[in-house]
């Protein structure tokens, strides 16, 4: 099979592989889609957190949708046919030699562990969120669904509630998705973040309350002026320090500055001399698989409603041939919304 490889330098290469290896417990999946994310980029660049330069190049992806083709022999939860979500590829040093992994969907195939096959405490993580994708859900853009559950799963965790008052810095796909779900779940006051007029009316098309472009207004000024105490909550949808020191102004006495966006790096300068005396900072770099699993029927029922539209997340297909061109302009931020590589 073919695999995207990014080197300790940062450099991308289609390499050929063999197809992984699966156990009893696991079956062999076809990849669909993947959608390119923030996360790959920052492993691109070698400061994504556990990835240290000595396991470099590593194969990329970890939003993938595939076809399950082989089924191992204890497997009961899926059969041959099944659309299911994050086939992912392990590190095998006998079928790949020191070719590491940063979840490696970006491949023609991958592998998911059936959980049922498992004791409790054997259990991987990630089979929780390795679901099937219903009849009904376009198995391209079921990709989506990934960040959806997510997001979803990372709101219930920072328990944002319906009175609460947020910022979000942000306009791409996680910021888009964050809105959008915080005004299904309720919340009031939404305030979104962008740099342009395009990204603001994307905010406000996904349900912000008030968007502000901060290279024309004083972001504290304008925020200070509609909750003069400060907001609940400030979300960091991106990973920049710059973010996280500004959010320190905007929030309320015992607020919470959310970080959800992964820094590029495992370090940063932090002031608040701005801050209330009572605060919080909470990071969400890893979000767990089975809450994951555990927001996704609320995400398909929002799907069925109309409420969400996954193609509305999305902006830009490349087929597989193409994922390099892909990834040249997501660096170049040519991608409004959410790219997906086909196969």
């Amino acid at each position: 099979m073919k695999t995207l490889v990014v080197n300790v330098q940062g450099q991308l290469e289609v390499k050929e592989i063999p197809v992984p290896r699966f156990n009893s417990k696991q079956a062999l999946v076809k990849t669909i889609s993947c959608g390119i994310c923030g996360t790959d980029s920052t492993l691109i660049n070698s400061r994504f957190k556990g990835f240290p330069k000595d396991v470099y190049p590593v194969m990329l992806g970890h939003e993938g949708v595939g076809q399950v083709v082989e089924v191992g022999s204890e497997v009961t939860s899926f059969k041959i046919g099944d659309i299911v979500l994050l086939p992912f590829n392990d590190p095998d040093e006998e079928l790949y030699g020191s070719l590491g992994s940063a979840w490696g969907a970006f491949s023609q195939y991958g592998v998911i562990n059936d959980k049922a096959c498992y004791k409790d405490d054997e259990i991987p993580e990630v089979a929780y969120a390795q679901q099937i994708v219903p009849d009904d859900i376009d198995p391209v853009d079921a990709a989506m669904l990934v960040t959806l559950r997510e997001v979803l799963s990372n709101i219930n965790y920072f328990g944002i509630g319906a009175n609460d008052s947020i910022v979000v810095f942000g306009s791409g796909p996680v910021a888009l998705t964050f809105t959008k779900l915080l005004q299904l779940k309720g919340i009031k006051s939404i305030i979104g973040i962008a740099r342009s007029e395009e990204k603001k009316k994307l905010l406000s098309d996904n349900g912000a309350t008030t968007v502000f472009n901060s290279r024309e207004v004083n972001i504290e000024q304008s925020v200070k002026r509609l909750f003069q105490n400060g907001v609940n909550y400030v979300l960091d949808a991106v990973g920049s320090t710059e973010i996280i020191n500004q959010a320190m102004s905007l929030i309320c006495d015992r607020g919470e500055v959310l970080c959800y966006g992964v820094p590029g790096g495992n370090q940063m300068q932090l002031d608040w001399s701005k801050a209330p005396y009572n605060w919080k900072i909470n990071f969400q770099q890893m979000p767990s698989k089975h809450e994951e699993s555990e927001a996704y029927d609320q995400i398909l029922e929002w799907i069925r409603k109309g409420k969400i539209v996954l193609k509305d997340f999305i902006s830009d297909y490349f087929e597989f041939e193409n994922i390099l061109e892909a990834f040249e302009q997501v660096s170049k931020h040519q991608i409004v919304k959410k790219a997906i590589i086909t196969y």
